[in-house]
């Protein structure tokens, strides 16, 4: 008997317009998943304001080998007015490259930029600031080994001290040594912050720690949790595939999402 076919790949992803002429096709790629991430932020409820920020990462063949460019959302926007041609395109001193009319937040590729240079498996980086995820980051010892969601993390999380706002270089080297090798990253009295080899996969690395803070604060709120045992904790983020690229790294989930967004506005393939 024939194993069954995974539901994702029987779910068509949202479609994807030709990219816009002189642009290379696999820029126009990463700049649809990118605002379709915004968006799927925005559903969420996963904002700001205007502020926060997605990047992704340009691949050699797009910025040449050596030269690193990214993609960051227009200063000034609402994650639900990205679109796939306002994303900005810049370097990793938060220099616009394609002639963009929108600013840059300085505090906030400060952080992103660092990551992206001190480690090569920072594809993509994350960063929010959800109530839930800001509470956590704000209490002493931080996220509790007592559910489920933290048992998948075991061993994941990362933590840097809040420094001030982020707006100086120097900090970098600090927060990439603090994070190394830890995708689930919580900024103290700060936010929250994901990074992974791909968008898909930081979006469920992010999700998972978010759900973790948002029942750790739910739990508090009712008296002492129930402490999930070094054993357990183990197993279950050995056993969680939801993370590894032989399991989709999460991509079934996120292309779940994406078409729930372009069910409802279909505005970021602009």
């Amino acid at each position: 008997m024939n194993a069954p076919t995974p539901a994702s790949l029987l779910a068509p992803r949202a479609p994807e317009p030709a990219a816009p002429a002189g642009m290379h096709p696999e820029e126009w790629t990463q700049r649809v998943q990118l605002a379709a991430c915004y968006r799927v932020f925005a559903m969420l409820g996963w904002t700001e304001m205007i502020y926060n920020h997605i990047t992704v990462r340009l691949p050699d063949s797009v910025s040449g080998p050596g030269s690193k460019q990214f993609l960051i959302n227009p200063f000034g926007l609402h994650y639900s007015e990205v679109t796939a041609s306002n994303l900005v395109k810049i370097d990793l001193q938060g220099q616009v490259l394609d002639g963009s009319p929108y600013p840059v937040n300085p505090a906030g590729f400060v952080v992103h930029g660092a990551i992206h240079e001190g480690l090569p498996d920072a594809h993509c980086v994350m960063h929010t600031h959800t109530t839930a995820g800001v509470a956590v980051a704000c209490l002493q010892g931080g996220l509790q080994q007592t559910n489920f969601y933290t048992a998948q993390l075991h061993g994941m999380v990362g933590y840097h001290d809040f420094e001030g706002i982020t707006v100086h270089a120097e900090e970098g080297p600090r927060l990439v040594n603090n994070i190394r090798g830890k995708p689930a990253v919580i900024l103290r009295n700060h936010g929250l912050l994901a990074w992974g080899q791909t968008l898909p996969q930081t979006f469920a690395i992010l999700w998972t720690l978010q759900r973790a803070c948002e029942i750790q604060l739910a739990t508090l709120s009712m008296g002492a949790p129930i402490p999930v045992t070094e054993e357990a904790a183990i197993k279950s983020s050995r056993d969680a595939l939801q993370f590894s690229p032989a399991h989709g790294a999460g991509q079934d989930v996120f292309d779940a999402l994406v078409r729930q967004v372009h069910r409802q506005d279909s505005s970021y393939l602009q």
